[in-house]
């Protein structure tokens, strides 16, 4: 027959090894992975945000719309892609719409945004990129394609009075290549675009 400190031994040895784990990977790891995140990418651990004149305007890795209060398109800024995520750009409800390439939703909303950029940007139907018609997954994507920024020059000249030469410039010098020079398309950030855009002179 065990002793009553025999038969307590293991619970000692599982108590002990929990205040170690505790510690050491409920304290300890978090608080080494964090400093290392200050102290190596202090932008990116502190959510990339952008900050204007001492205020934040958003963050570099979060879509959010440039609309007013209605929620139509401000036409002197260039506009991100469209957005499922709750009422839309809601970073609390990232997600996307869904729905298959024949949902009568997804094709009236699809029809709607041509026919709108149609009259803004005085582009044949054609010649829209798909992410200027469609959310992405998460809803919040801050890219655009260089094509649609492209598209949305001769408007965003027009709105400024700004050159369309000088405005196609601004756009290029934001085209970020593919990650590792290989995967996925060329992007633009639109906040930092928009961002570059306030500080053109027109």
């Amino acid at each position: 027959m065990s002793s009553p400190r025999t038969a307590a031994r293991p619970y000692w040895v599982a108590i002990r090894a929990m205040l170690v784990f505790t510690v050491g990977l409920g304290l300890g790891y978090p608080l080494a992975i964090t400093a290392i995140g200050q102290l190596a990418l202090p932008s990116q651990a502190n959510g990339s945000l952008m900050t204007v004149g001492g205020a934040t305007v958003g963050s570099t890795l979060i879509g959010q719309s440039f609309s007013d209060a209605d929620g139509a398109p401000l036409p002197q800024w260039f506009q991100p892609r469209p957005s499922a995520a709750g009422d839309g750009y809601d970073a609390a409800a990232s997600s996307g719409s869904n729905y298959g390439p024949e949902n009568a939703d997804l094709i009236q909303a699809i029809t709607e945004r041509t026919k709108a950029i149609e009259e803004s940007d005085g582009a044949a139907a054609g010649q829209i990129p798909a992410d200027a018609l469609t959310a992405s997954a998460s809803g919040l994507d801050p890219h655009i394609s260089p094509a649609y920024a492209e598209l949305q020059v001769t408007r965003i000249a027009r709105e400024r009075g700004l050159a369309e030469a000088d405005v196609r410039a601004l756009v290029e010098s934001h085209v970020q290549g593919r990650d590792l020079g290989y995967l996925g398309e060329p992007t633009v950030n639109v906040l930092e675009l928009n961002s570059a855009l306030a500080g053109l002179k027109g």
